[in-house]
């Protein structure tokens, strides 16, 4: 904590000797959003470079002074928050001055914003996300406060905790980890009792594109048990998106890379090579819009799929087929054909890339 208040001094310092010169202050913030920033890392994902390009949000200037002024407020939050041991929640924040803020979208953009700045994680600045990732399977816990969590023997999932980095006395006899991109999908896996049938494991989805949160206990399953880690996405361009989140990291917390990403995730399906060998009916299917085309060709173009020959065949069926389907066209062949054959095959005959 002491860090991050020193941290927090040095840049009001500046302000400080900016006024006392007679001179504007000025706020100097990476370029978080630009892919000239980024590079590959195969054993890290996308990562910021060091040298990176960086923007000024300046205090004379009409266009950023607001900006400005409302970084300078939630430093001060954050400095208040750090020195007494409190937290809160990014909707705390906006809900603390809703008019002054005028979004929740501008408060979680600064805090990323003096997160890199600071060079600092985000928890490590008392400020929690807040969580909308669900946990079930083999896993039992004991959070920051004490509490212990039982994932094993519940019929419900557990939510994702809003602090993962204090949870400690991880245990589990899962022999992998199971992503699965929605809650609809998580949710009838648990119903099927999957997690106790085919072998013991954990599974746990961020429903959707992964809050910061559902990565982080990602990452920390991993860095604790070292199992296999595999995912379950719709064969659309938006779960494939979703699934490079997890495995690659993305380029607005490529700042963080180091503690979200896990390189070693595979993709178990729905694969598009998978919709013809079962033999979907094509009625089952859903037409490509032109944002699933050029989402799945910005996909294509990304430095990691280069690596990954099988991903890019994959893609290519996609994109030749400009057709897409959700987990649930299984059902098309049997209600419970997901949790009795798809899976138990998948993961008994290493069908996964």
């Amino acid at each position: 904590s002491s860090e991050v208040l020193e941290a927090i001094e040095n840049v009001i310092q500046g302000v400080f000797q900016s006024l006392a010169q007679k001179k504007a202050p000025v706020l100097t913030v990476a370029n978080r959003t630009d892919w000239r920033n980024i590079e590959f890392k195969d054993s890290v994902g996308l990562q910021m470079i060091p040298g990176c390009t960086s923007k000024q949000i300046r205090s004379d200037c009409p266009q950023s002074a607001r900006r400005f002024a409302l970084m300078l407020k939630i430093l001060s939050m954050i400095y208040k928050m750090v020195q007494s041991n409190t937290y809160a929640t990014k909707r705390d924040i906006y809900y603390s001055d809703t008019q002054l803020f005028g979004s929740q979208s501008v408060v979680d953009q600064i805090i990323n914003d003096i997160s890199c700045m600071l060079k600092i994680p985000r928890r490590s600045l008392h400020v929690l996300a807040t969580t909308k990732g669900f946990v079930a399977g083999n896993l039992s816990f004991t959070e920051e406060d004490g509490t212990k969590v039982n994932c094993t023997c519940s019929a419900t999932a557990v939510t994702v905790p809003s602090n993962v980095q204090g949870i400690k006395n991880l245990t589990s006899h899962a022999k992998f980890i199971l992503i699965v991109e929605k809650d609809a999908t998580f949710q009838r896996l648990l119903d099927d009792d999957f997690f106790n049938k085919v072998s013991p494991c954990i599974m746990i989805t961020g429903r959707g594109i992964p809050d910061l949160n559902t990565r982080l206990l990602v990452r920390k399953l991993w860095d604790s048990f070292q199992i296999p880690i595999f995912s379950l996405m719709d064969a659309d361009p938006h779960g494939v998106e979703i699934m490079c989140v997890y495995k690659y990291g993305s380029v607005s917390m490529s700042f963080e890379a180091h503690h979200l990403t896990v390189p070693s995730v595979k993709w178990l399906g729905l694969l598009p090579s998978d919709l013809q060998r079962l033999n979907i009916c094509k009625d089952a299917l859903i037409p490509f819009t032109k944002q699933d085309e050029n989402k799945l060709a910005s996909i294509q173009k990304r430095p990691y799929i280069a690596c990954q020959p099988l991903w890019k065949k994959e893609l290519e069926i996609m994109a030749a087929s400009k057709l897409k389907a959700e987990i649930q066209v299984l059902t098309s062949l049997s209600s419970d054909y997901l949790s009795r054959v798809y899976l138990p095959n998948k993961l008994q005959f290493g069908g996964w890339l």
